[in-house]
């Protein structure tokens, strides 16, 4: 049965009620930090930036005393969509018209700048999704919502619907772990049908191939939920009103600020080491 176990594998939008440093920072601090990496990780040109990321996500995990194997398991589901994506880096990445091949198979020929690319994106996605997965171990819904209303407070005096944009991006991140849910009980229904789900032999294309016939149906089974949630929250008569008071008081401390101007300083380092 492991291998219908998809939650298992699917940490992000799971919050971990730990007592650590980063869960005892105020919520628009943490936010700051986690946007700023991301966007860092996200534009880096070098390298040199990602493998600076990597280690901030490591130390940061360790500071939020999340497990690094539980951390790191997240980065399984994708991985074969991923090593996908790197292979047709290494054939379609551009090189200089005098470069001279890294390594020719028959009539194919690989660059050096094939395989940096490769391994630039494995590294990229690697740290995005330690980074989001963070942000979720870190950030419960309730601190979430009320540290983005916060933050983005200002624009609703020019008219800005900031509370649905907060609701979509909570929304999003706690839907992660139901499409998990909806995928097991998919193979399950397929594999009782007659599909190879329980096979692990063959390589990585038969794999891929073994996962496709489940998107269809994962698609449809999430847009009908959608329409069901979106439908619920009709009902309920859910809109955005002009002004809203919060019952929670956040109170921005020395310490925060000064992890904010640490993630300044750590961005702007991803982003120019190396040129």
């Amino acid at each position: 049965m492991n291998n219908f176990e998809f939650l298992r594998f699917v940490n992000i939008g799971q919050y971990l009620p730990l007592d650590s440093y980063l869960h005892r920072l105020d919520p628009r601090a943490r936010i700051l930090a986690y946007g700023l990496i991301i966007v860092a990780v996200t534009f880096t040109p070098r390298p040199h930036g990602l493998v600076v990321g990597l280690l901030l996500m490591v130390g940061l995990l360790r500071l939020g005393r999340i497990p690094l194997h539980y951390a790191f398991r997240s980065v399984l589901p994708p991985l074969p969509f991923l090593l996908i994506l790197a292979v047709m880096q290494i054939f379609l990445a551009v090189h200089p018209a005098d470069a001279v091949p890294f390594m020719t198979i028959g009539p194919v020929s690989i660059f050096s700048a094939g395989l940096l690319s490769a391994g630039m994106l494995l590294l990229r996605f690697t740290v995005l999704i330690l980074a989001i997965g963070l942000a979720s171990f870190t950030l419960s819904t309730s601190e979430m919502i009320h540290g983005l209303e916060a933050l983005l407070a200002p624009l609703t005096r020019i008219g800005i619907p900031t509370h649905d944009f907060v609701m979509v991006v909570q929304v999003t991140v706690r839907f992660i772990p139901f499409l998990a849910q909806a995928a097991e009980r998919i193979a399950k229904a397929q594999a009782s049908r007659g599909a190879e789900w329980g096979v692990r032999k063959g390589n990585l294309w038969q794999r891929a191939r073994q996962v496709a016939p489940l998107m269809v149906p994962l698609f449809l089974t999430s847009l009908r939920r959608a329409e069901t949630m979106a439908l619920a929250m009709d009902a309920r008569g859910y809109g955005s009103p002009v002004r809203r008071t919060s019952l929670i008081t956040m109170q921005f401390l020395w310490r925060d600020g000064l992890v904010v101007c640490l993630a300044v300083l750590l961005a702007a380092a991803m982003l120019f080491l190396g040129r």
